[in-house]
């Protein structure tokens, strides 16, 4: 860390973990590498007052903590917009999907005034492009029950260009670490695999793990790719799979040689949800399918040219605030997912790990509540910084501090030195993955690869 970087602008970080009864706050010592002392007021029984510390003293505090946590008897990982940022920046990529806002040409300021204030009620600051979408079809279906079909003709046109628009930036943020440059790219997608692979690493008595995310991109499908891993989700199908409301509980199995009767778990293998939908899921008359989209495509219009999905456009993609106009088919894949999540969760000798979640949706945040009414449940709160104090609020209105873990600020919830500090290791396996083929065999690059052999996975026994 250099001097640049040890100024009062650095965000402050926060940890809570293991015995302690409140939440510490410490910062970077200026002008010394690695080196941190805790903030006024704030004191540990693990260092002395006056003593500065390093990593070696946070990993101490943090990795054992964490280990005996992700064997929980439940355990689930819910990945925020950070997890997406984390993996742009380390990929040295320009930036992540964009959450920016659009221009509506009609009622612009009513729906910029109403998604302010739905934005302000849940501390998101002034809102964005959700916000707007989700407030211009309220006002579209007003429109079309008054009958104002000429106003809602133009609204409803607005809505479509403000999805068409909010899918491009998605693809432009998957695109941005398709095509970051090699070394970094590779770096990126191993601390994705890295941190996919420690939530995966389960005992066989241990439940699976349930990977939820808030993300519209395909960052973690990309990631499981890569590390191999198989995500299990409500979808069936092969060629354009379809969401099914019926969820078999299934999971995949093998048999060890020379032994009858006693199945065990196949390795690698998450539960997985998205929770606001994706940018590659689409409504189809009745049915939600998802399409066949490369990571990083420049767009979706050439993916509903083709039969079956031709009166699909943007207008039909199942995002959270997405544009459907019958209630209950817009309603019908999200009470599904948010049911799975609450199942997944409330439930005795559950943890749930959040990374890169800023506690700005009320439909999760209401699940986490009652989550922790369950004394045996434990929340872990991971984040590179807190800007809205929305963590910090939430921990306060939560009020069941010996159930929450605090990791928060740049020191702790750095994509890179969470990994590398605090992060329990793979336990499935000892696999080293030559990420530099294996992205060339999976994204089509055609750059040059390392002198070594051409094998995509080298097992190596550390």
């Amino acid at each position: 860390m250099d001097s640049e970087k040890n100024d009062s602008k650095d965000p402050e970080n926060i940890l809570k973990v293991r015995d302690d009864h409140k939440p510490i706050y410490f910062n970077s010592v200026t002008g010394e590498n690695d080196c941190f002392k805790f903030s006024d007021g704030s004191s540990a029984s693990w260092i002395r007052d006056e003593e500065s510390f390093g990593y070696k003293e946070l990993r101490n505090r943090i990795e054992p903590w964490l280990t005996s946590l992700f064997q929980s008897e439940h355990l689930s990982l819910l990945a925020g917009s950070g997890l997406s940022v984390a993996v742009t920046s380390a990929a040295g990529a320009k930036g992540a999907a964009g959450m920016g806002k659009y221009s509506f040409s009609e009622y612009a300021e009513e729906i910029e005034k109403a998604a302010k204030e739905s934005a302000r009620k849940t501390g998101r600051g002034d809102g964005n492009i959700e916000d707007q979408i989700r407030v211009a079809n309220e006002l579209l279906r007003g429109l079309e029950i008054l009958g104002n079909e000429d106003k809602a003709t133009h609204l409803r046109s607005d809505v479509r260009n403000a999805l068409s628009e909010f899918a491009d930036s998605i693809l432009a943020g998957e695109k941005n670490i398709a095509v970051a440059p090699e070394e970094k790219r590779e770096e990126a997608f191993n601390l994705l695999v890295t941190f996919l692979m420690s939530f995966a690493s389960r005992t066989g008595t241990r439940d699976r793990v349930n990977i939820f995310t808030t993300n519209y991109d395909r960052v973690i499908e990309m990631g499981a790719e890569l590390a191999g891993m198989h995500l299990l989700d409500r979808f069936v199908g092969n060629l354009s799979p379809i969401f099914r409301s019926s969820r078999l509980d299934l999971d995949m199995h093998y048999n060890p040689p020379g032994m009858r009767g006693e199945p065990r778990y196949l390795e690698g293998v998450a539960r997985f949800t998205k929770l606001h939908g994706s940018v590659d899921w689409v409504q189809v008359q009745s049915e939600i399918r998802r399409i066949g989209v490369p990571f990083g495509a420049d767009n979706l219009e050439p993916f509903f040219n083709a039969p079956g999905f031709r009166d699909a456009t943007p207008y039909k993609l199942m995002v959270y605030p997405n544009a459907a106009k019958d209630t209950e088919t817009s309603n019908y894949p999200y009470v599904e997912l948010f049911r799975d999540f609450a199942a997944a969760v409330c439930r005795p000798n559950s943890t749930l790990v959040t990374y890169g979640y800023s506690f700005g949706d009320d439909h999760i945040n209401r699940v986490i509540k009652d989550m922790l009414t369950i004394p045996s449940a434990h929340l872990v709160i991971i984040s590179y910084d807190d800007p809205l104090q929305r963590i910090s609020k939430t921990y306060d209105d939560l009020g069941r501090p010996s159930q929450i873990s605090l990791l928060v600020g740049g020191a702790l919830g750095d994509l890179g030195k969470f990994t590398d500090y605090y992060l329990p290791k793979p336990a499935i396996d000892k696999t080293t993955f030559r990420m530099t083929e294996l992205l060339r065999q999976r994204m089509g690059d055609n750059s040059s690869t390392s002198e070594a052999d051409s094998s995509s996975v080298a097992v190596e026994e550390k």
